[in-house]
């Protein structure tokens, strides 16, 4: 009697094992678990630990709740601007209400993927070449609006959207890289024509003042001589202002002039006329000789 009073024990014992072993879950901390009992939604969702479930009866489906990272495939598009684009993107979402997640859609992975793409192509062809390039950021809200909105049914919802790349044709860029040299080159010379026009500004101005002080034309001469001897040249460039040599020009014509004037005419001689720069020039040299 005995005997088979222990024996029922251990049976009854190794029952309840089973039992416990066929009904207990763990759910994680990242993870909610919605039960249902005879395939309808049965209670509240089960918080994170141990949980125990009806075996045969109910049934735990768990469900993540940490912020998922996918991939959009690439999508190739034309802008409103008639270019030939491939632009891919990644979406962050995450499940907010684990019960609509699983009864509402049947794989809400799938569907934000999907919905991922439609709008992705959907925006590519409401934008522009310059937006898709420049300005990505208002892109970025739209695109992630245009998905969040029927995401909210399926008890998901949208973290953030972001377009990776935008590939462009060959012959695009190319036509592009020309554009940005042609702007370059247009930049760089309306810079260089500034400092041409505040450099003949201050020319201007020094002339100016140099005009009203003789004198400091001379020093400046003087300076730049200093600043060529400087650098121990053999050689010694000395420039003489092109207003001395007509100055002598005209006093010699004038000089020929009076002479002219006093003296009867001659008939003109075959030898060649004499050039005048060049007596200016000699008298010029012996007076610095002197």
């Amino acid at each position: 009697m005995v005997e088979e009073l222990i024996g029922a024990v251990v049976a009854a014992g190794a029952g309840a094992l089973v039992y416990l072993a066929s009904a207990a879950r763990v759910v994680k901390q990242y993870e909610r678990g919605v039960v249902f009992r005879l395939g309808r939604l049965h209670g509240e969702v089960r918080r994170p630990g141990f949980n125990l479930i009806i075996p045969a009866v109910e049934r735990l489906r768990k469900v993540n709740m940490q912020i998922v990272t996918m991939p959009v495939p690439a999508q190739e598009g034309i802008t409103r601007d008639n270019v030939t684009v491939r632009v891919d993107a990644v979406v962050y979402f995450k499940v907010v209400d684990p019960a609509a997640a699983i009864v509402n859609v049947e794989d809400y992975r799938f569907a934000v993927s999907q919905m991922a793409q439609t709008s992705l192509r959907s925006i590519i062809g409401k934008s522009e070449l310059d937006d898709l390039l420049s300005n990505r950021e208002k892109l970025n809200q739209g695109l992630e609006l245009m998905i969040d909105s029927p995401a909210v049914e399926w008890g998901v919802t949208i973290d953030r959207v972001e377009i990776k790349d935008v590939s462009l044709p060959d012959t695009m860029k190319r036509s592009m890289a020309r554009q940005a040299e042609a702007d370059r080159e247009r930049r760089a010379r309306l810079i260089n024509a500034d400092a041409e026009y505040q450099a003949s500004k201050k020319l201007a101005q020094a002339a100016h003042q140099m005009a009203d002080t003789p004198s400091a034309l001379q020093l400046r001469l003087l300076q730049t001589v200093m600043a060529v001897a400087a650098e121990k040249n053999s050689t010694l460039v000395l420039p003489i202002p092109v207003e001395l040599l007509r100055f002598l020009e005209r006093g010699h014509q004038e000089g020929a002039q009076r002479e002219g004037t006093q003296q009867a005419p001659a008939p003109a001689p075959a030898e060649q006329p004499v050039d005048t720069t060049e007596q200016a020039i000699d008298e010029l040299r012996h007076a610095v000789e002197q």
